[in-house]
């Protein structure tokens, strides 16, 4: 399936949602399936957050502010570039999406990666050389507002393997292309 089939040229899409997810997995395999880059969000945070979030306290919005503006512009740079990317970004909160929606002039669509507390608690335990703890899941959680009823979100389960997470994405990525 290439992109021109799915989205409309140029496009932006961030993989959404809290650690353990799956966001880099399925966002590397939507760009590889759409033909685009992919940029890892995690690799934009600043050195002060991941050495935060590795001794285990969770980042608050003044320490967001920075990582997501960074976001927002490798997205507007590869907009204007008349180029697509994807994006692996948790994006917990509205106005974090919101800030993003207008870096992009509203070329920007989410796949949120929606699982039970179970389900990413045991994803995040069997994962190694992540600097996010487990016990930063809980803080994610209570910061995650769900992006239900937001314009150009599509959501997917992720109680499913990445291949069938995938096609769900691009197929609702399709629909709202229409």
């Amino acid at each position: 399936m290439s992109s021109q089939s799915v989205l409309r040229r140029p496009c932006a899409v961030i993989v959404m949602g809290v650690s353990g997810c799956g966001k880099s997995s399925v966002g590397a395999a939507i760009a590889e399936r759409l033909d685009l880059p992919f940029i890892e969000g995690d690799v934009l945070h600043p050195r002060a957050n991941v050495e935060k979030m590795s001794r285990g306290e969770p980042l608050n919005d003044d320490d967001r502010w920075p990582w997501l503006e960074e976001i927002g512009t490798r997205m507007a740079d590869a907009l204007d570039a008349n180029a697509g990317i994807v994006v692996s970004c948790s994006s917990l909160k509205r106005i974090y999406r919101d800030r993003l929606r207008d870096a992009t002039g509203n070329r920007l669509t989410f796949v949120y990666l929606d699982g039970s507390r179970e389900l990413l608690t045991g994803r995040m335990g069997a994962r190694t050389g992540h600097f996010m703890p487990l016990s930063l899941l809980d803080s994610q959680l209570a910061t995650l507002e769900v992006p239900t009823g937001e314009p150009g979100v599509v959501t997917v389960s992720i109680d499913q393997s990445v291949d069938a997470i995938v096609e769900e994405a691009l197929k609702g990525l399709a629909a709202i292309a229409e």
